[in-house]
């Protein structure tokens, strides 16, 4: 079975449409284009599919690269073989090929290679055959030299070779490996360690290895490493052994003996610790992708929140000593005035800090203010609840994260979109665009700052960075574009773009003082055909020449639009402006004969009708508006059973952190989301969904609360 074949079988895939998927990425064409643009080719995959075919292609052409290399090692060095050839050709994975390297790689110095260069290899291959008659000791006395002094230091030197060979089984090592995975304990001890209180819980700590939730299996990463715990993996050696015998018999009874301490040692000085090292790595890699996967599954609700648009924001980015920062932003994200207040302690100017806020809110007519969630954010809070009473006009106000504000207004693209503002000013007015419009303003920074995840500083980076990105890229194409308005940050996600061709893009806008069609971008420096073809789709232009370049449809079926259009003798304009239903039409004829007579597919079809009678539509005004307040209650004021309307800060594992306007986000375990068994708590819900919540603990010294979305009052909810 090729790749192609495997792949098509892996996915549920036609065999045609995996072949098509390769070779356009093998074009060249980016994901989110191919998911668009492409859906015939394919069968209309989703982003998420074809990123994890992408992954799969990768990994199973390094397959095929390193079978190729270790054939080629293994016939330079004259040991190919048919039996070889065959193993090869059935592993299906990097550590099967690694296993049947083995044997034939060059090792560093070892007990076994020492006894090789002694010229004891051929009394290891006696004593492996176990000829029935063949007295050992007779034999070993033949290799008596220089270099091998005595009997003994022959027979050793013959085990050390053989006990090497026994751990260089590659199918042994394949079954052994798997009954590890399933036999194996992980056990935990509590060391003295300078964050010890943290791993209490993992003291005397015992579960199966098959069984551990990758938040645990991280949590006890982390403890070792901060040498808080002894993590040990206990088997019993006997179930090990078992199998070792079985393939390594005992035949003759002259060397029992010395072939069972072969065997024994084998097991304990090679086999063991290699495969204990092989579980926890495996164990930490598939719960790094658990938690990957967590970020992934997290980060995209977030970016998609509905913007709130049309609103002018105040941003406060609160704190104690240095006081609040505050920036008043316009319905187009500009900056409009900045100041400092100092409403919490030490300072505590509440009175002077209303009047200064009062002022700016009458004078730039605010209608939301946005609150970071860090330090002093309830002092701050209770403050905006009491300001809002003395403001003549209506103000309501939200909490957002502002997780990773600080090292966008640390890094070199805050510093260069405003370089005249300190950094505490610059998270000010990142907060109050994080409200405005969540997916411009945070891929601004680095995703894994982003903080909707768990253990993220434990994950492999790379990795880690290249999920999020793909999320990100997904929810800016998903969404699209404004050409005429969009940071050099935002057009460097754009399918078929980057940083350097984004800033063109910018520059040359200035230039000719906005885009007016799509077929301008052409005349970007750097940006050629390709880079056109990938981006252009994407890209919008409110109020331009064309009315399709504020759609979704690709520039290379305007000319099959204007074909549908006059199929049905209808203009543009009518279809645009709502006066008629280019669908309903398209439906009556029936869209697999539109569709043939235009010789395009059914889904593009029903894309460019989806489009053109939406202009300019934004796909997260469908998804849930940002909570709005005008009150405030403490922790102190929640007492068991009380009920709220909350939001999803986070999903992880073990359950989600939901936001029920108290400065501590409460928990929601697994267990107390639904009254029916899940695996996961993102089968029921994800970042920024509103849920009904009742307290079941509050816990002011721990500042934990505790929530459950089971037997709520319906009145109430």
């Amino acid at each position: 079975m090729n790749i192609t074949e495997t792949l098509a079988s892996e996915f549920g895939l036609k065999q045609v449409f995996a072949e098509n998927i390769v070779n356009l990425l093998d074009e060249g064409n980016t994901i989110p284009f191919i998911a668009r643009y492409r859906k015939e080719m394919h069968g209309s995959c989703d982003d998420q599919v074809l990123r994890n075919f992408a992954d799969r292609l990768k990994y199973l052409r390094n397959l095929e690269e390193e079978k190729e290399k270790v054939e080629r090692t293994i016939t330079e060095q004259g040991k190919w073989t048919e039996e070889l050839a065959k193993a090869l050709s059935s592993a299906k994975t990097l550590t099967e090929v690694e296993d049947i390297y083995r044997p034939y790689k060059p090792k560093r110095k070892t007990r076994a290679s020492i006894a090789i260069a002694k010229g004891l290899e051929p009394l290891a291959d006696i004593l492996q055959k176990q000829a029935k008659g063949v007295d050992i000791k007779s034999e070993a006395e033949k290799f008596v030299n220089e270099q091998v002094p005595t009997v003994d230091d022959a027979i050793n030197g013959a085990k050390d070779i053989l006990a090497e060979r026994i751990s260089d089984d590659a199918s042994l090592r394949k079954t052994l490996r798997e009954l590890l995975f399933d036999k194996a304990i992980i056990e935990c001890s509590l060391l003295d360690g300078e964050n010890k209180l943290t791993y209490e819980t993992y003291s005397g700590f015992k579960q199966e290895a098959k069984k551990l939730p990758s938040h645990r299996i991280l949590a006890i990463n982390r403890g070792e490493k901060e040498k808080c715990l002894k993590v040990s993996v206990v088997v019993n050696p006997e179930i090990m052994l078992k199998e070792i015998r079985f393939v390594f018999k005992k035949n003759n009874p002259q060397t029992d003996e010395i072939i069972e301490s072969v065997l024994q040692d084998s097991y304990e000085r090679l086999l063991f610790p290699a495969l204990e090292r092989e579980l926890r790595s495996n164990l930490t890699d598939n719960a790094c992708e658990q938690a990957i996967k967590m970020f992934e599954v997290n980060l995209k609700p977030l970016l998609m929140e509905a913007p709130l648009k049309n609103n002018i924001i105040l941003g406060l980015d609160p704190a104690y000593r240095t006081g609040c920062k505050i920036a008043v932003i316009d319905k187009n994200g500009d900056v409009l005035d900045t100041t400092v207040i100092y409403p919490t302690p030490p300072q505590s100017k509440t009175e002077e800090s209303i009047e200064k806020l009062k002022s700016l809110i009458e004078k730039y007519k605010v209608d939301v203010i946005s609150i970071g969630n860090g330090t002093a954010s309830k002092e701050a809070e209770i403050f905006v609840a009491e300001l809002i009473k003395h403001v003549s006009r209506p103000v309501s106000y939200a909490v957002v994260s502002e997780a990773g504000a600080s090292v966008y207004s640390a890094s070199k693209l805050g510093a260069e979109e405003f370089p005249d503002y300190d950094v505490s000013l610059r998270s000010a007015v990142s907060i109050a665009r994080r409200l405005q419009d969540p997916l411009a303003e945070l891929i601004k920074i680095d995703v894994k700052s982003i903080g909707v995840g768990q253990y993220q500083h434990d994950m492999p980076q790379n990795r880690l960075t290249e999920v999020l990105t793909g999320v990100v890229e997904d929810c800016v194409n998903s969404v699209g574009v404004d050409l005429n308005t969009a940071s050099p940050s935002l057009l460097s996600y754009v399918s078929g773009l980057n940083m350097s061709i984004a800033k063109n893009i910018t520059l040359y806008r200035a230039k000719i003082k906005g885009f007016k069609n799509r077929e301008q971008l052409l005349s970007v420096p750097k940006l050629g055909p390709k880079a056109y073809e990938q981006c252009a789709g994407f890209l919008r232009i409110v109020g331009g020449e064309n009315i399709l370049d504020n759609t979704a449809v690709h520039p290379e079926a305007y000319e099959t639009t204007k074909k549908l259009l006059e199929l049905f003798g209808v203009s543009l304009n009518e279809v645009t402006k709502g006066e008629t239903s280019l669908e309903a039409l398209v439906k009556l004829k029936g869209e697999e004969k539109v569709a043939s007579e235009l010789n395009i597919g059914v889904p593009t079809l029903k894309d460019i009708v989806s489009e053109v009678q939406k202009p300019g539509r934004d796909i997260r005004d469908s998804m849930p508006k940002p909570v709005l307040r005008s009150d405030v209650i403490t922790m102190e004021d929640l007492k068991e059973g009380m009920q709220f309307s909350g939001v999803v800060r986070n999903v992880v594992d073990f359950g989600a952190f939901v936001d029920i306007g108290v400065h501590q986000d409460g928990l929601v375990h697994i267990s107390q989301i639904s009254d029916s068994f899940i695996k996961h708590p993102s089968e029921v819900l994800k970042v920024g969904q509103k849920v009904e919540v009742k307290v079941i603990g509050v816990d002011l010294a721990k500042k934990r609360i505790s929530l459950t979305m089971k037997g709520l009052d319906k009145e109430e909810a």
